[in-house]
């Protein structure tokens, strides 16, 4: 007897997104191996889907061109909802829909995110624009997430924006440079102004001062962390799995870079191979 395959998907579509995802190099590949096979694809379907909005924006060119390709990323989300898809990705995710029950809302929220970054350099947006940001970008693939991990309850949506918002600020203090050099500085305009930083991307790097603002983005980003684990105590504790592997090896990464310090945010931090091992260990498997 002929196995299905998962979600009932075809075969060529499966390898398709799978290739996709795993060109991309990211540890979200095998870090999602823990899932169930119907979850796991849907997964890596809603991954395929934002890295190929991201690359939209990240792509060289006018950003009308990119706008016009985002608008038409939002038409094939419609569409979805209407029961049709096209090509692999969006072939899986109508069937990530009609399963686990994925919002449009959270789709088109993805692409909004996008639009903002690709738009106009973010530099010192205000804490309210932040925020926003940061629920598009990460806190909309964050409720897509939780029901395809398995949670569709209120607890899990929360979960899904208080580590989207955590997980986005640990990359934002670890992109620093990285960002810079995209004229990019998404550090809250406010606290920047506080604590006499610049404006200006390499300007703020320069200051001896933005340690106090990084501080304070990191202690933001620790309330989320605990605010999210607080949420996974009231959900279906299979289903968080996911979750809380993400969410303890973004909150080591954080960890980290505060006992580095703020001196040289041009040193790049990431966690050793042992600490991401004990990470997996600890929270995949238990």
């Amino acid at each position: 007897m002929t196995q299905a395959l998962p979600l009932g998907a075809l075969a060529e579509d499966i390898v398709a997104v799978d290739a996709l995802v795993r060109a991309s190099g990211t540890s979200f590949y095998h870090g999602m191996r823990i899932l169930p096979a119907d979850r796991r694809i849907a997964m890596y379907a809603i991954y395929a889907f934002c890295r190929v909005v991201d690359d939209i924006v990240d792509e060289e060119g006018p950003f009308d061109d990119k706008l016009s390709r985002l608008d038409d990323w939002r038409e094939k989300i419609e569409r979805l909802y209407r029961g049709e898809a096209s090509d692999p990705v969006t072939r899986i995710l109508l069937l990530a829909v009609e399963k686990f029950d994925l919002q449009k809302i959270d789709f088109l929220g993805v692409i909004d995110g996008m639009q903002m970054d690709g738009q106009r350099a973010i530099i010192a947006p205000d804490l309210a624009e932040l925020d926003l940001y940061c629920d598009r970008v990460a806190g909309a693939v964050g409720r897509l997430s939780v029901r395809a991990f398995g949670d569709a309850s209120l607890a899990a949506d929360e979960v899904a924006g208080a580590l989207g918002h955590a997980l986005q600020l640990t990359n934002i203090l670890r992109d620093l440079d990285e960002d810079a050099s995209r004229n990019r500085l998404y550090l809250p305009r406010e606290w920047l102004q506080e604590a006499e930083v610049p404006l200006l991307p390499q300007a703020a790097l320069a200051s001896p001062r933005l340690g106090l603002v990084c501080e304070r983005v990191a202690t933001l980003a620790a309330a989320e962390f605990a605010r999210a684990e607080a949420a996974m105590r009231r959900c279906d504790d299979q289903a968080m799995r996911p979750a809380r592997l993400m969410g303890a090896t973004y909150k080591a990464l954080l960890a980290r870079m505060r006992r580095r310090g703020w001196a040289d945010p041009t040193r790049p931090v990431s966690l050793p191979t042992w600490q991401k091992l004990l990470i997996i260990l600890r929270y995949a498997w238990r």
